[in-house]
């Protein structure tokens, strides 16, 4: 094989420099604290679905060749039914869904005011699409309206890109003055709900459709890989949105589509966390968790160190990516599979342990993290 090219070797070492270096590693902690499986739906598969014995191959193609089947319409209609949505697009991964969704939507002339800490699928595809894109401070409504005051008036179309819930921080925007704010100024507002689905709403629907906005948002992006258990994700929107993604959506277009077992699995859980929703009992094992963390983190006098947040993601901030690390590797040697998030994953000062919560998660487990934690944070 040919050496590397030297700028690639620099980027290397680079990383190394920073101590921020990342190579794969098997994840077996003995408690669960780093997964996106919040109520334990992929760990526990078998207790709650039947396994699949179906012999069928692949799609064969894509979706606007050979690769469509009735299986994927069934689970469209069944999304629609449970997120209030006139239509939905599945896609092979949330990555796809963003990326597919922003490059094909935000044209040439159009603006994109988008959170400065939204996905790196969002921001892949803000760099993909023709539209001028300025960020705006975290969940800073002032200044998205500066920017939109300043702005929307120059552009053909303005869209506005968010997160329910937050990847890193956990912690959500004021959705209710969002939309208010879009409306008022004629933008569009996207909203990834993908930490949110089968977590927070009515049956585990989200954000979006908890505060009864879903008719208000231009474009809702779902996950299926985290607390449905499983893997793809869909875009939810008005008909002609979708009509217009089949046919200008180039990561919807040129892959191969999920084959239609997967689309069975998919829909299976989606109908069964759709029938019991916040009302399930692991998702209230869930929340009582989040609550308990919460309340060990103020007993052991280290809250200050962790970002406000109600959700499934806990993070405390370790500034530095050799002291992170550190810390990282005293709670895996005690079994804690708490991983920790480096620079520049996120912005420099801000390194932190990320914590995942689950119902399956007990309190003994919780108090003893904390405790660990608080130990390190106060030696």
């Amino acid at each position: 094989m040919s050496d590397l090219p030297e700028k690639l070797s620099q980027r290397i070492k680079q990383r190394k420099a920073q101590d921020s270096l990342r190579s794969l590693k098997s994840y077996n902690a003995k408690y669960d604290f780093s997964s996106n499986d919040y109520l334990g739906l992929a760990r526990n598969a078998d207790r709650y679905f039947e396994p699949s014995r179906s012999n069928d191959g692949g799609a064969t193609g894509s979706r606007l060749l050979t690769g469509n089947h009735r299986a994927h319409d069934l689970l469209e209609e069944l999304l629609c039914e449970y997120s209030r949505s006139e239509a939905a697009l599945v896609y092979n991964s949330g990555y796809d869904a963003n990326l597919g969704l922003i490059a094909a939507a935000c044209l040439r002339g159009d603006l994109i005011l988008f959170d400065s800490l939204v996905h790196a699928s969002i921001r892949d595809g803000i760099q993909l699409a023709k539209a001028k894109a300025l960020k705006f401070a975290h969940n800073d409504l002032e200044h998205l309206n500066r920017l939109l005051i300043d702005n929307s008036s120059k552009y053909d179309s303005v869209y506005v890109v968010t997160e329910s819930v937050f990847s890193m921080d956990g912690d959500s925007p004021d959705l209710w003055a969002m939309v208010t704010l879009c409306e008022d100024f004629g933008a569009h507002l996207i909203v990834d709900e993908a930490h949110a689905i089968g977590v927070f709403g009515q049956r585990g629907a989200g954000l979006v459709q908890h505060l009864k906005l879903h008719k208000r948002v231009f474009a809702r992006i779902i996950t299926f890989g985290k607390a449905v258990g499983y893997h793809g994700a869909a875009v939810l929107g008005g008909k002609d949105l979708i009509e217009y993604l089949i046919n200008f959506s180039r990561s919807f277009i040129y892959t191969t589509a999920l084959p239609a077992q997967e689309m069975q699995n998919i829909k299976e859980r989606v109908h069964w966390i759709q029938k019991s929703g916040e009302y399930l009992e692991e998702n209230q094992k869930l929340h009582r968790n989040i609550a308990l963390l919460r309340s060990y983190t103020i007993d052991y006098n280290i809250n200050d160190s962790f970002v406000t947040s109600e959700s499934a993601i806990q993070s405390c901030i370790i500034g530095g990516n050799s002291r992170v690390k550190s810390a990282a590797k005293q709670l895996q040697d005690q079994g804690f599979g708490v991983l920790p998030i480096l620079a520049p994953t996120v912005p420099e000062g801000q390194e932190r342990l990320r914590i995942c919560l689950h119902s399956y998660n007990t309190e003994e487990e919780i108090e003893q993290l904390i405790k660990l934690l608080a130990s390190f944070l106060q030696s």
